[in-house]
């Protein structure tokens, strides 16, 4: 398994030949100081960062790899972990290596890749939920959407916001496999992240000052009614004027949202929130937000973007990180790598579908 470092990073114990010093020679291939191929200069955006080799003191002939945790930065990182490519095995594979790898999820081929497993933080009961091999091996061509579905489902309602900053990156790695005819690679894996923790403020008009009660139609809001904010925003205070100060994750330059709950149907009046300008303390301030003007009953027709259901347009701004990881089967190659672009564009697929759906 995977250990981890006091200095921050993960150890991975090298794998027997030929497959250790396989995955090592193409980390330090692409890691090298002196390397100048701009196709593995751009590669390391994809990886974990390396910092070569590592045996413990009391066991110097036992060798792991040493590489960046990516998911140290998240507080509760929802994880999984997908096998990509139309073959899990590598061209030198033995026959019986092959037949194994196949009745293992003779789906392969057709769907492109596998589920290895998953770890998904629930909000609703501040617990993980996790799922091995076995859970992704019985996926078939009609469930698999919604096995990884259940990956960007919090426990309460569906991290849109994350799935499109999935796709977002994934089509970043795609774009570079069809740029690169120099490598090859077999049973290698995405490892997801996604920040799963709710920071979330549920703000009830008693308690912030929006806007001045007169300056509210009456029956906009019911007492009951309140606002909902996604996890990346956080309302920190409010000034007596309506302005709302509102820190923000880094990498929107405009929001709009509307909740649904600030939804009367006896009045068809709504309320816009509008967030503008960045600024590099990364605290956003709205400016003349929910005044007069805003609530006289025409500003939007429907209030369809819900914060947790948010669109792809804001997908930057979610905390999510997509790496590739195990290289224990890379090989030289003179040609694309067809299977792993297979697998790429139909995890693509499959997302977006979840996404629109």
């Amino acid at each position: 398994g995977i250990l981890q470092h006091p200095d921050g990073t993960v150890l991975k114990q090298l794998q027997p030949p030929p497959r250790g010093p396989r995955e090592q020679e193409f980390y330090n291939k692409v890691y090298d100081s002196e390397c100048c191929d701009s196709v593995l200069l751009e590669l390391r955006e994809y990886l974990p960062k390396y910092f070569g080799v590592w045996s413990p003191p009391t066991a110097p002939n036992d060798t792991y790899l040493k590489l960046e945790d990516v998911t140290r930065k998240f507080n509760k990182p929802c994880i999984m972990d997908v096998k990509i490519g139309q073959k899990s095995y590598d061209p030198y594979a033995s026959a019986e290596k092959i037949q194994q790898q196949v009745s293992k999820y003779p789906l392969m081929e057709e769907i492109g890749f596998l589920v290895l497993g998953m770890r998904v933080y629930h909000i609703s009961s501040d617990s993980y939920e996790t799922q091995n091999q076995h859970y992704g091996r019985s996926l078939t061509k009609e469930t698999v959407k919604d096995g990884i579905s259940r990956f960007f489902h919090n426990g309460y309602y569906l991290r849109k916001d994350a799935i499109a900053a999935s796709i977002g990156k994934i089509e970043k790695i795609l774009q570079w496999f069809e740029g690169q005819e120099q490598l090859n690679f077999y049973a290698s894996s995405l490892l997801f992240v996604y920040e799963g923790s709710c920071q979330a403020t549920t703000m009830r008009l008693s308690d912030v000052t929006l806007a001045e009660k007169r300056g509210m139609p009456k029956g906009l809001l019911a007492a009951g009614d309140i606002l909902e904010y996604n996890n990346n925003i956080h309302v920190i205070n409010s000034t007596e004027n309506g302005k709302i100060e509102a820190s923000v994750s880094k990498g929107l330059s405009k929001f709009y949202a509307f909740h649904k709950k600030a939804y009367s149907k006896r009045h068809h009046s709504q309320l816009s929130l509008k967030v503008e300008t960045l600024e590099q303390d990364n605290v956003w301030k709205s400016s003349r937000c929910l005044t007069q003007e805003h609530l006289n009953g025409n500003v939007i027709p429907q209030l369809e973007k819900v914060f947790c259901h948010m669109p792809a347009e804001s997908k930057e701004s979610t905390k999510v990180q997509v790496c590739m990881i195990d290289f224990a089967h890379v090989f030289p190659s003179d040609t694309k790598d067809e299977g792993y672009i297979y697998g790429l564009k139909n995890l693509i697929t499959v997302l977006k579908d979840i996404l629109d759906n």
